[in-house]
């Protein structure tokens, strides 16, 4: 699955559905809003790009460490504190090719993909520079 919403992340209902036998190991990232001195954040993308450049990410990582599967979901919208941003879980055989595709696939969507973040502070808005093109 790739997505891009603005529905909460189900971590639980995710993993439930990957029922893949040749499946030894499932890695999960689920990356959060952390407290960095603000209220919220607001994430913007260029939708249809996104989705696009998330598949072309899983694709490369299919094929460049052997695993069986990439799911990835990125919200977007107004987060608070705490709330899941980004989730890739990845299936593989074995536990190391999963470890390095998940991560793999982390750096390159910072790297890439149109999705851009606004900070919500006490002092106001501000667009965060990201690593993105």
């Amino acid at each position: 699955m790739i997505a891009i919403t603005r529905e909460p992340i189900d971590l639980a209902a995710c993993i439930r559905t990957t029922g893949n036998p040749s499946i030894g190991g499932i890695v999960t990232f689920l990356g959060v809003v952390r407290d960095d001195d603000i209220l919220a954040i607001e994430l913007e993308s260029y939708e249809e790009a996104a989705v696009q450049e998330l598949g072309k990410i899983r694709d490369e990582a299919m094929s460049g460490f052997g695993i069986e599967s990439a799911d990835i979901i990125h919200r977007i919208g107004k987060l608070k504190i705490g709330d899941p941003i980004v989730l890739i879980m990845v299936g593989a055989a074995h536990r190391k090719e999963a470890f390095r595709a998940c991560e793999y696939i982390i750096d390159r969507i910072k790297e890439t993909v149109p999705i851009w973040k606004k900070e919500q502070t006490k002092q106001g808005a501000r667009w965060v520079p990201g690593e993105h093109f």
